[in-house]
């Protein structure tokens, strides 16, 4: 048993199958057997199932979803949901990254300051320096 990724070029998806190899004793060669598991979400990178293991159930409540909505409004729906909470999340992280990155940026000024300062010190010690073995 294997899992076997395949790309199809003109929907843009990557489908994932079970592949199990099988000996074909009429033929005398092995035939592979596959078994959709789903497809790659793009976004994530997880397996999505597809068939009648990935449709939504058929409560609209569960899903939050008008009644008269189709599977496909449904599942559009939180397809919309879930990137706009991912969206929201990866604001928020860029927020946090812009903080620390001022920080750093902070403390990077107030190293550069003190370095040229131990710089000058320095010069003014080597220049003392020579000027007593003259």
């Amino acid at each position: 048993m294997a899992i076997i990724k395949q790309y199809h070029k003109d929907t843009n998806t990557t489908y994932v199958y079970e592949s199990v190899s099988c000996w074909d004793a009429e033929k005398g060669q092995s035939r592979s057997k596959r078994k959709l598991l789903g497809k790659i979400d793009p976004l994530t990178g997880e397996v999505v199932p597809t068939g009648k293991r990935g449709r939504s159930k058929k409560n609209p409540q569960a899903s939050g979803t008008a009644p008269g909505q189709s599977v496909a409004e449904r599942d559009s729906n939180t397809l919309l949901l879930d990137a706009l909470a991912r969206n929201q999340e990866l604001e928020s992280t860029i927020r946090e990254q812009k903080v620390k990155l001022d920080e750093l940026a902070r403390k990077n000024a107030k190293l550069t300051a003190a370095l040229e300062k131990l710089c000058t010190s320095l010069g003014k010690c080597i220049d003392a320096c020579r000027s007593c073995q003259e």
